[in-house]
């Protein structure tokens, strides 16, 4: 019988010691996809008509939130001429955003500062490793990579 109390006891006490304190964030709570966060940028680089590949001096953030919305924002050191996603050195654009797969994800832009994005459908491939998220764009004709680091 005493063997019996101990051990609902060591179990009871074992349950409660897995339980997150009210309030407390719950570890073991996982995001609904890798993506969800905010993230700042490591690294954009873009090839030149030479070839060779540049890192491009800019500040950036990217936030996706857990409802499927997603938001950037680039400042560039120069300004971007000719550029499709920035005007005047700066890039700025929000909409939403569904994982197609565990490595592409569609941004469809609802608000942009270079207006001839809104409506379109931006595919993006994506990898995530440790803190890191890598994207490129999957148009053939574009060939930048942006290494983003989560905040």
């Amino acid at each position: 019988m005493k063997s019996l109390l101990w051990l609902t006891l060591m179990l009871v006490g074992a349950g409660a010691a897995t339980q997150p304190l009210p309030g407390a964030p719950n570890s073991n709570t996982e995001r609904p996809n890798g993506l969800v966060g905010a993230w700042k940028l490591v690294s954009l680089e873009e090839p030149s008509a030479d070839g060779q590949v540049h890192r491009l001096e800019c500040a950036r953030m990217f936030i996706f939130t857990e409802s499927g919305k997603a938001s950037v924002q680039v400042m560039y050191q120069t300004a971007q001429t000719g550029s499709a996603y920035a005007k005047a050195g700066y890039e700025a654009s929000f909409g939403s955003y569904h994982i197609d797969s565990s490595s592409i994800f569609t941004f469809h832009i609802e608000g942009a500062l270079m207006r001839t994005l809104i409506g379109k459908d931006l595919k993006r491939s994506y990898e995530i490793s440790n803190n890191r998220l890598i994207v490129k764009s999957t148009d053939p004709n574009e060939h930048w990579k942006v290494i983003w680091e989560r905040y």
